[in-house]
């Protein structure tokens, strides 16, 4: 009897011609092993034809998956074929191996490294022929069998090398186990091993990555970062070294830890910028500092915790930035060819410019697209699927800016260029990709003005914009204008933008609505979805209170932190969560989550908390004082002691330094009724006279007219 076994990948489109050969192997005393990637139902066979095997792998195993997903399409079945015993054992001892479709053939040459008296072939014709000739003269195949018996002798020596080899890995995968790693001795010798001399850069590399991914393995982030750097250090090529401590510096970043080392990878990465751009490599020197730009301005060291190196010292932190050549190529002056120049005889024409975040702009729109001395339109960056993906190629923009020209310059100036022709004056809003991809462009006589808020600063982006195109830039408060000179130097000097102040625009005015005397018990938290809000301060100003009277609770707005941005802000969820777990029971705590009618949900709160750490205005508070809550801001700590802050920005009896200070002020303003609606109307009064839209929009008609 010939035996014979057919692999196949993918359904076969000419299902009758496999039908009728497998006919002719049925009556010429063959028998059939039909090995698949599909479920075999989908062939609609006789089940006497062919014995049918679907291979399959396991269920829920990861490592299975990713194998598979690395793998070459053409190797991806063997994956499947190699665990699967009774397929391994027939494609052993069968006659003809036959592969249905090309990304069946490694496997079928595979069992054929296994089966070397076998006939291994592609398609059905081929597979008919080689039936064929073994009908014709069995004694000659016989006589092949017991030759050709044993496998390969380069496959033989392949399984013993693999078994070593296999055995040798099993051994260092337990001396490197979570085990050893979380014991300060297993940690130490390992760090001596791949910082041994005599090793290659390739060996040490691709040991230390295991041995860092132990360590990790075993939570001991610190030493896998310290380890790594202690590598780079023995590693001769620039660019491995810089990718070894970037990988392992982002791995402490994302935990909320700033490493003592960040500097010197940080200064690594720039250095290999350095080096692309001298020697032309506009390309690899915007990658290297993309790499750079992703650990300084992680957002596990601004965003997910309490306190940020750049504000503690900008000139320091920001120091391998202003000291490199890519850091002093992408701060260059490029300037214009003609000073802005305002229209004569026809209205002004306005261009408001963002990408993805309007939600500060309403206001301004409704006002100038209404007004009589003045055309406007939108551009959101991010609205048109053809040029949306410019919007987000990083890494080009800045490889543009070092070199001067490119591709993508040209495809951005053809982009933006009728825009800004059509303009006599554009507002970006955000100093982040838009006011780069703007000024990448000589605007002409196009009077330019950037609004930066807050999140900018901490990033990447006012170190990437020319100012020297730029003829105002915003702030929405003195404290952020002076944190982001100190930590822009681009924006203080001679080609440097007037820097400007005004307030974010809000309809105040519609938020005063009668509350309830129960209000005046609830204090209300609007937006907790970062880490900056602190809503652990208002928890404890929560505790506080309800020691001397439990009729306090706390109201939530918003929606919540997600745990999923880094490690630090996971662990201060966790935190978080099990503190409102503590409160809950008693109902001192609700969560009102995302809130559409927000001058509703105010009447039903009494006190306006802010408890950030940083703010660049914190509307919230300010709607909350117009809606009359007694409004009680903490003297935010990135800002707290400078010569602008939040007892600058507010009145000085509503910022308070501690929740026992906010405790006191609470209850000396809430304990009577007409105590707490005479404080609220106070503040309701000087937030409508202070910040209202009516008020503000002067600002902006100063702006855009001048005056």
């Amino acid at each position: 009897m010939i035996d014979i076994v057919l692999v196949a990948a993918v359904v076969p489109t000419r299902r009758g011609v496999l039908e009728q050969t497998l006919r002719r192997f049925q009556s010429g005393g063959a028998r059939v092993l039909l090995a698949c990637l599909f479920d075999p139902a989908e062939l609609d066979l006789p089940a006497s034809l062919a014995q049918a095997r679907w291979l399959v792998g396991p269920e829920d195993d990861p490592s299975f998956d990713r194998r598979v997903r690395r793998a070459e399409p053409g190797r991806q079945m063997w994956i499947f074929a190699e665990r699967d015993g009774v397929f391994r054992r027939r494609g052993a001892r069968a006659d003809v191996l036959v592969a249905l479709d090309p990304r069946a053939i490694h496997t079928v040459w595979q069992l054929a490294q296994r089966n070397r008296h076998a006939d291994a072939v592609y398609g059905l014709t081929p597979a008919a022929n080689a039936v064929q000739a073994r009908l014709a003269n069995p004694a000659h195949f016989a006589t092949r069998r017991m030759l050709l018996s044993m496998p390969s002798p380069t496959l033989a020596a392949r399984g013993v090398l693999r078994s070593a080899t296999d055995r040798g890995r099993g051994l260092a995968r337990r001396l490197a186990g979570k085990r050893i790693m979380r014991t300060r001795i297993g940690r130490g010798i390992w760090r001596t091993v791949v910082t041994a001399p005599g090793l290659s850069d390739t060996r040490r590399i691709g040991l230390a990555n295991r041995v860092y991914d132990s360590m990790l393995r075993a939570e001991q982030v610190e030493a896998a970062t310290a380890t790594a750097v202690a590598v780079a250090r023995k590693v001769r090529d620039t660019r491995r070294r810089a990718q070894l401590t970037s990988r392992a510096t982002a791995a402490e970043l994302a935990q909320g830890r700033v490493p003592e080392h960040l500097a010197s990878v940080v200064g690594s990465q720039l250095s290999l910028a350095d080096e692309c751009l001298r020697r032309g490599d506009a390309q690899g020197a915007g990658a290297a500092v993309s790499t750079a730009s992703a650990l300084l301005f992680h957002r596990g060291i601004h965003f997910d915790v309490l306190s940020s190196p750049l504000v503690d010292d900008p000139a320091g932190f920001l120091a391998p930035i202003y000291h490199s050549e890519v850091g002093r190529a992408l701060a260059g002056c490029r300037g214009r060819a003609r000073a802005a120049k305002p229209p004569t005889g026809r209205r002004q024409r306005i261009l408001f410019i963002t990408r993805l975040n309007d939600n500060f702009l309403g206001e301004i729109r409704a006002r100038y697209a209404t007004h009589p001395d003045c055309e406007t339109r939108y551009l959101d960056l991010d609205s048109d699927p053809n040029t949306q993906p410019l919007t987000r190629r990083d890494s080009a923009m800045i490889s543009h800016i070092l070199a001067g020209d490119s591709a993508y310059g040209h495809e951005v100036t053809e982009w933006l260029k009728p825009h800004l022709e059509w303009a006599d004056t554009i507002f970006i809003d955000w100093c982040a990709a838009s006011a780069a991809l703007v000024t990448l462009i000589d605007p002409g006589p196009t009077r330019v003005i950037v609004r930066l808020h807050s999140y900018e600063t901490f990033t990447l982006w006012p170190h990437m914009v020319d100012f020297s195109r730029v003829d105002d830039i915003i702030f929405v408060s003195e404290h952020l204008r002076d944190l982001t000179l100190r930590a822009v130097p681009a924006l203080v000097g001679p080609t440097a933008p007037r820097a400007r102040v005004i307030s974010n625009a809000m309809e105040l005015t519609k938020l005063p609505r009668p509350k309830d005397a129960q209000a005046r018990f609830v204090l209300g938290l609007v937006g907790i979805s970062a880490v900056a809000k602190d809503p652990r301060w208002a928890i404890e100003v929560l505790r506080l209170l309800r020691r001397r009277d439990d009729r306090y609770r706390l109201v939530l707005l918003g929606s919540d932190i997600n745990p999923r941005a880094s490690g630090a802000a996971a662990r201060y969820l966790r935190e978080l969560e099990r503190e409102i777990g503590e409160l809950t029971p008693a109902g001192a705590v609700e969560r009102w989550g995302h809130v559409e009618d927000v001058p509703s949900a105010l009447t039903g709160i009494g006190v306006i908390l802010s408890s950030s750490v940083r703010e660049s205005f914190h509307c919230a508070l300010v709607e909350g004082a117009a809606s009359a809550a007694l409004p009680v801001a903490r003297d935010w700590p990135f800002f707290a002691g400078r010569d602008h802050s939040a007892r600058t920005l507010f009145p000085a009896d509503w910022v308070v330094s501690t929740p026992a200070e906010a405790t006191e002020r609470i209850i000396a303003n809430t304990a009577d009724e007409a105590v707490w609606r005479e404080q609220g109307a106070a503040a309701s009064r000087h937030a409508l006279t202070t910040w209202d839209w009516n008020v503000v929009a002067r600002d902006y008609d100063r702006l855009f007219f001048g005056g």
